[in-house]
């Protein structure tokens, strides 16, 4: 299994955002970027806006940064999206067997190396920003 793809579609809406910011950011528009449906968009958009980290005004075509570039972490994307629920980035089965040395205990032996992980990634989602990811893109048109 992996971490749910809105994921990085919410991090590929956020940053195309800012580098059309002066252009209508419609779903469609988005869509054509991330190569998905429109549908698609706009449900991951309600998420970030429900997150307050983007303004769409009913009506008016379009999506903007509700927040400053800086401001807006992979943190914050990864929770708007709902990619896992709170501590629950790892499942881990719930009836093992008791009678068993291994079942009886392995819980209790895998709980606290797990939320350590899902810790440590939080850590380093909190430590990026949008402006990074479209700072890292801009640097990389530039060679080319």
């Amino acid at each position: 299994m992996s971490i749910s793809s809105r994921f990085a579609v919410g991090i590929h809406i956020l940053t195309l955002i800012e580098f059309n910011k002066d252009g209508v950011n419609s779903s469609e528009f988005l869509a054509e970027s991330v190569n998905t449906n429109p549908a698609l968009i706009r449900k991951i958009i309600g998420m970030l806006k429900k997150a307050g980290l983007v303004e769409v005004h009913p009506g008016i075509a379009g999506t903007k940064l509700a927040k400053k570039l800086s401001d807006i972490t992979l943190l914050d994307v990864y929770k708007a999206v709902n990619v896992v629920q709170d501590n629950e980035l790892f499942s881990i089965h719930e009836s093992p067997n008791p009678k068993c040395p291994v079942g009886r205990n392995i819980q209790d032996a895998i709980i606290p190396v797990l939320s350590t992980a899902q810790l440590a990634l939080e850590k380093v989602l909190k430590n990026v920003t949008i402006e990074d990811i479209v700072n890292d893109i801009m640097e990389k048109e530039n060679v080319k």
